[in-house]
């Protein structure tokens, strides 16, 4: 039985709390976007919070001198809560390298679409990947199995269980619609292959391919992109 020692636990919460603090950034754009809709105003490009969609919400006008006040507070806010959500991903960086678990990071980190808070994440909330007997065990527990519905003897598999480490699950599911496009690999990640192993290069290549090649298969079939 695995059990987490002193510095894991630091690095869990240390990796909660930024999870946390991503969170409430959200909440504060979403305040933001909410009272911009209520007032009409609405964005004519596509990407929002950048510096181009910052100084838009500075130069909308309103008659009464409350409402700027209110604008300038919430955007106040995401700008408090943005560099929190920086800060402690410059800490988590920071601590890395020292940490037992940092040889799994890096591993993870050459499989496409995990970055550094990706791989923390994974091994934070998971630990020893060896104290599951297969893939398929790891994959319940992280609630990534396909649902089951049986009558009589007839069996229906559904969408994924979603049933256990949410955090985890959610990264994970994110990570994978970089699978969407065509196998390459990206100047940042060949800098990440470079450094590894030559067994963990050819894991991450041989891994891009096979998702790749399962996507399109799939995705041919007529399934749903969501489902995927």
């Amino acid at each position: 039985m695995w059990v987490p020692d002193e510095g894991h636990e630091a690095m869990r919460d240390l990796v909660r709390a930024r999870a946390a603090a991503v969170e409430t950034l959200r909440v504060h754009r979403q305040h933001v976007s909410a009272f911009m809709l209520k007032h009409g105003r609405i964005y004519p490009r596509k990407k929002g919070w950048t510096m181009r969609y910052l100084r838009w919400l500075q130069e909308q006008p309103f008659n009464h001198p409350a409402h700027q006040i209110a604008l300038q507070e919430m955007v106040e806010a995401v700008r408090v809560s943005k560099e929190r959500v920086d800060r402690l991903e410059g800490v988590i960086e920071e601590f890395v390298p020292a940490w037992s678990l940092a040889p799994i990071v890096r591993a993870l980190q050459t499989l496409r679409g995990v970055d550094l808070i990706v791989a923390v994440t994974f091994a934070t909330e998971v630990g020893d990947v060896q104290r599951f007997e297969s893939p398929r065990q790891l994959m319940g527990y992280l609630g990534l199995v396909p649902g089951e519905r049986s009558t009589g003897e007839t069996v229906r598999r559904g969408g994924i269980t979603k049933a256990g480490n949410g955090r985890v699950r959610h990264m994970l599911v994110e990570s994978a619609w970089t699978y969407r496009h065509p196998p390459k690999v990206g100047k940042t990640k060949l800098y990440r292959l470079e450094q590894a192993p030559p067994k963990v290069r050819e894991i991450a290549w041989k891994a891009q391919r096979r998702l790749t090649t399962r996507y399109r298969m799939l995705s041919g079939r007529g399934k749903r992109t969501t489902v995927v």
